[in-house]
């Protein structure tokens, strides 16, 4: 059961990201919403010469920069923590008394491994969005640019989008993870509680319905 418990965010993580692919389909989620207003926006980018593009590029960046620097302290708490399993089963044991050191040690590993994902994921994100300021850059503005050539460079920024939203995925379903140190039954329970929370965010928030309202027909 403990390992069940461990391994069930990452199952659901998974399941997640291939489902909605195929859900999309059916119902466009807030994410493919946004892919599209990208398109937009680097037709909008290249008939025009200011500021604006560049500052809204490095936003993005610094956002991925903060989560990805985030993600490596992380991973190196995680790893002084290896050196303290018996410290941290003495403080887990009142809580829960049946658990064993190599327990323990197991769920680490899962949880670095969440997150040296979640890193790939920034960093790569990072990467497509640093190609994608130097393709907007790139474009001639002088004259009109490729169609094609704005589909590529609004797919450069949908990727780096795609990895991002990955990234931030595995934060929250590690929170499901470190409920597992209290109850593996009540780390179930979270995780289909952040899968809900991702469903609802995804094709029924607010913010999705606004972005219907306004998208292009």
């Amino acid at each position: 059961m403990n390992l069940i418990a461990s391994l069930f965010p990452l199952f659901i993580w998974l399941i997640y990201s291939l489902a909605s692919k195929s859900i999309d389909n059916i119902r466009p989620s807030l994410s493919h919403l946004m892919n599209l207003q990208r398109v937009r926006w680097v037709q909008n980018a290249v008939h025009r010469e200011n500021a604006i593009d560049g500052i809204l590029s490095s936003a993005l960046m610094n956002s991925v920069a903060f989560f990805a620097s985030t993600t490596i302290l992380l991973i190196l708490a995680l790893f002084a923590v290896f050196g303290q399993i018996g410290v941290l089963h003495d403080a887990l044991i009142i809580i829960r008394p049946e658990l064993a050191n190599s327990e323990i040690t197991q769920h680490l590993i899962i949880l670095l491994a969440t997150f040296i994902m979640a890193f790939l994921y920034f960093t790569m994100s990072l990467r497509q969005f640093n190609h994608f300021c130097v393709m907007l850059g790139a474009a001639d503005h002088s004259e009109k640019t490729n169609e094609d050539e704005v589909i590529a460079i609004a797919a450069l920024n949908t990727l780096g989008a795609r990895n991002f939203n990955q990234g931030i995925r595995a934060y929250y379903f590690s929170v499901a993870m470190l409920i597992w140190f209290i109850s593996p039954f009540l780390a179930i329970g979270a995780t289909l509680l952040i899968l809900g929370f991702l469903i609802y965010r995804d094709y029924f928030s607010r913010a999705r319905a606004l972005i219907v309202r306004i998208q292009p027909h």
